[in-house]
C-alpha cells in the first residue's frame, strides 16, 4: 500500500461521498425490522417464471450475439420496443434519439461527465433525488436549490436564481427536474407549471434534465405530459429506466434526448463500460415484443395503489397532530414533514429500536437543511407491515412531540 493513499487522489474522488441511503440501510439488516426506506420495487413484482422462459429463449435463438459484446447505442430491439413504449405516451422518437445506459443512475453518471466542470451551477429541487445530486457533485458541480411546493419546483424561486447568475454571467448547466411522482417528495408537477419552466428555460437557454424513472406507475390523476415532449425542440434530456416498472437486477436505463446530445452520451459511454450487457438487453426487449411488459405494469400499478391506501389510512388513524405528508398519484415514495424542532436524524436511532426504518429527509436537500423531513416508501414493505410500521413510526415521533 502506498504511504498516502489520500495524497494521490484526484479531485473527483475527493468530492465524493457514500450514499447517506446505502449507509443507512446497513442498519435495517434486522429482519425484525419494517423497511420504508430504500427505493426498492415489490419482489412479488418481479415476473420470474417468464424472465426463465424467455431466458431459455434468447440463449437458444440467439445465444451467441446476446453473450458477445453489443454496441454502445444498445440493442436495436430494445430500443424500438422503448421507441414503442414512448410513442404511447405522445413522444416524437427515433433510433437516434435513444440510448440504452447501464441503469439511469449510470445516464446520471455520463450526464456530469459531458457537462460539468469543476465549480460550475446545476440547479435542483430541495428536496432532490440523492443519486443525482451524488453523480453532479462528485465532477465539482455547485448545487443550488430551488423551493418546492405543491407543485413541485417553484417557477418563481427558479427564475429569481437563474436573473441572479445571468447578471454575473454564471448561468447553470442544467436544471435537474423529477416531474412525475417526485423523489423524495413523491409531488407531481402540473403542466401549467412545467410550461412555466420550459419558457425559463427557453428564456435563459439553459438545458432541463427530466429524470423520469416510473412515470407508468400512475394510480390515480390525470396524466401529465413529459417536459420532453413539451418543450419539443430539444432543449429537454429525458432519463428512462426498468428499475422501478420491471427489474432493478438488469440495471437497464436509458437516455432519450436530440441526435447530438445522444452522440456526446454515447462517446461518454464507451469510455466507460464499451455497452450495457446484451444478454439483459435482448430479453428485456423479448418480454416487452410477448406482452408481458403491459401486463405485469397493470398488476404493479393496482398493487402500488393499494400499499399507498393501506399507508395513507395508517397515517390518518396513527399520527399525532403537527405531522404532514405528501399524497402520491403515483410511484413509489411519500415525504413527512415534521414540527419544525425536531431532528428526523435523532428520529431514525429511536425508530430503529422500534424496528421501523425510514430515509432522513436532510439527504435530499443540497443546501443541508430538511432535518425536520422523512421519506417513506411505500411499494417495498407487505400491506400488513405499512399498517404495523406506520404505527411503530407514529409511536417514535409522538414521543418527541411537546
Amino acid at each position: 500500500m502506498v504511504s498516502d493513499l489520500q495524497n494521490i487522489l484526484s479531485d473527483a474522488s475527493k468530492g465524493m461521498k457514500k450514499s447517506a441511503i446505502r449507509e443507512l440501510l446497513k442498519l435495517t439488516k434486522d429482519p425484525e425490522i419494517i423497511s420504508f426506506a430504500g427505493g426498492l420495487p415489490a419482489p412479488e413484482t418481479f415476473p420470474i417464471e417468464e424472465l426463465v422462459e424467455i431466458t431459455t429463449e434468447v440463449l437458444r435463438e440467439d445465444g451467441k450475439k446476446a453473450l458477445q459484446y453489443g454496441s454502445t447505442e444498445g440493442d436495436d430491439k430494445l430500443r424500438e420496443e422503448i421507441i414503442g413504449l414512448y410513442k404511447k405516451m405522445g413522444f416524437n422518437i427515433s433510433m437516434e434519439n435513444v440510448m440504452i445506459t447501464t441503469a439511469s443512475q449510470q445516464g446520471l453518471d455520463l450526464l456530469a461527465k459531458i457537462f460539468i466542470n469543476r465549480g460550475d451551477k446545476v440547479f435542483c429541487g430541495l428536496p432532490s433525488y440523492l443519486g443525482g445530486l451524488q453523480a453532479f457533485k462528485a465532477y465539482g458541480a455547485e448545487l443550488i436549490g430551488i423551493e418546492f411546493d405543491d407543485s413541485g419546483m417553484r417557477s418563481d424561486d427558479l427564475e429569481e436564481k437563474l436573473s441572479e447568475l445571468k447578471a454575473v454571467n454564471d448561468l447553470p448547466k442544467f436544471i435537474y427536474i423529477i416531474p412525475d411522482f417526485q423523489n423524495p417528495a413523491g409531488v407531481t408537477m402540473p403542466e401549467k407549471r412545467r410550461k412555466e419552466i420550459i419558457k425559463l428555460a427557453r428564456k435563459y437557454d439553459v438545458l432541463i434534465i427530466e429524470d423520469s424513472p416510473y412515470k407508468e406507475i400512475r394510480f390515480e390523476g390525470e396524466h401529465q405530459e413529459s417536459l420532453y415532449t413539451l418543450e419539443g425542440k430539444g432543449q429537454v434530456i429525458n432519463l428512462g429506466t426498468f428499475s422501478k416498472i420491471f427489474v432493478p437486477g438488469f440495471r437497464i436505463g436509458w437516455v432519450i434526448a436530440h441526435p447530438e446530445i445522444v452522440d456526446q452520451f454515447i462517446k461518454a459511454k464507451q469510455a466507460t463500460d464499451l455497452c450495457t450487457s446484451p444478454f439483459v438487453q435482448k430479453i428485456a426487449a423479448k418480454y416487452i415484443e410477448k406482452g408481458y411488459f403491459d401486463k405485469n405494469l397493470k398488476k404493479t400499478i393496482k398493487l402500488y395503489k393499494e400499499k399507498k391506501d393501506i399507508m395513507m389510512r395508517a397515517f390518518e388513524k396513527y399520527m399525532p397532530e403537527g405531522v404532514t405528508w405528501t399524497k402520491p398519484e403515483g410511484g413509489l415514495f411519500l415525504f413527512i414533514t415534521l414540527p419544525e424542532y425536531m431532528d428526523s436524524e435523532i428520529l431514525f436511532k429511536k425508530a430503529i429500536k422500534k424496528k421501523v426504518a425510514f430515509v432522513i429527509g436532510q439527504a435530499f436537500h443540497c443546501n443541508g437543511k430538511g432535518q425536520n423531513t422523512m421519506r417513506i416508501n411505500f411499494s417495498y414493505a407487505s400491506k400488513e407491515q405499512n399498517d404495523i410500521g406506520v404505527k411503530r413510526l407514529a409511536e417514535v415521533i409522538r414521543s418527541e412531540i411537546k
